[in-house]
């Protein structure tokens, strides 16, 4: 799949085949809703994961095909994913629920059963008076057991502030028992601010992402290679909304705009 040329940095991958394009256009216009906007957040999601799964580990190892009864040398010798390793799916409720599912669906097709756990996080935004994202308040988790050695997937689909994803993976990071040895955050949408957020934060994290959106920077900025002018760039509104952005996918994934 083809990638965005930007200057990030080498942690950050864009989606540009025209594939993952047209479905998040259509994803983020008011014309697609019900049943069609969850067909386009399925397939979108199963599209990033493809982007994500280049990260995993991987092993070269012998598989016999079915001509191996017939034919000795019918033997695949290729680097497939590693079936030995361990891989857990953060859910950030509410916006990672669906895509999480998703995540945990495709990889058990490709990895054994043990190999794939989820764990569930309980966050919500705190906003100050003026309406800004002042930081992230825990109602609670479900957290399975020890992350050390464990790559880390945590699929999201808008990715705005920052704040409650730093605040995730720093739980992952360095509060639980034992050190991942891969973070890998994956969205439909990023903004420069969330890049430069998560960027600033001390850990090594990959970022897989559809579409950088940063409408709200001036036309030259615009015209330029992403991340060229990577202080001048803007995404988010004054209520930290991203322009042009795709509205409130949590609340349209649940139907519910509380």
């Amino acid at each position: 799949m083809g990638r965005l040329e930007h200057r990030y940095g080498d942690n950050v991958h864009i989606l540009t085949d025209p594939w993952s394009r047209t479905c998040l256009m259509r994803l983020s216009s008011p014309a697609s809703g019900g049943l069609m906007f969850h067909r386009l957040l399925d397939s979108a999601f199963r599209r990033i994961l493809v982007a994500a799964t280049e990260h995993l580990p991987r092993k070269t190892y012998d598989v016999p095909t079915r001509m191996a009864e017939s034919e000795p040398r019918a033997v695949l010798n290729e680097e497939y994913l590693d079936p030995d390793q361990q891989v857990i799916i953060v859910d950030v409720a509410r916006g990672g629920m669906i895509p999480s599912h998703i995540f945990q669906l495709q990889l058990l097709e490709l990895l054994p059963d043990e190999a794939i756990r989820v764990d569930h996080i309980y966050m919500q935004r705190v906003t100050d008076e003026t309406g800004h994202v002042a930081g992230v308040e825990t109602a609670g988790s479900k957290i399975g057991g020890p992350v050390g050695g464990a790559t880390i997937i945590i699929p999201d689909p808008m990715a705005a502030t920052g704040a409650s994803m730093a605040e995730v993976i720093d739980l992952y990071a360095s509060r639980l028992d034992g050190i991942p040895t891969k973070i890998i955050v994956c969205h439909l949408i990023v903004t420069p601010e969330y890049l430069r957020k998560i960027q600033d934060l001390p850990y090594d994290v990959t970022i897989c992402a559809m579409r950088v959106d940063r409408g709200l920077s001036d036309p030259d900025v615009l015209a330029s290679i992403p991340g060229t002018h990577w202080d001048r760039e803007r995404g988010l509104d004054d209520h930290d909304y991203i322009v042009p952005g795709a509205g409130g996918l949590g609340e349209l994934i649940n139907n519910a705009f509380v």
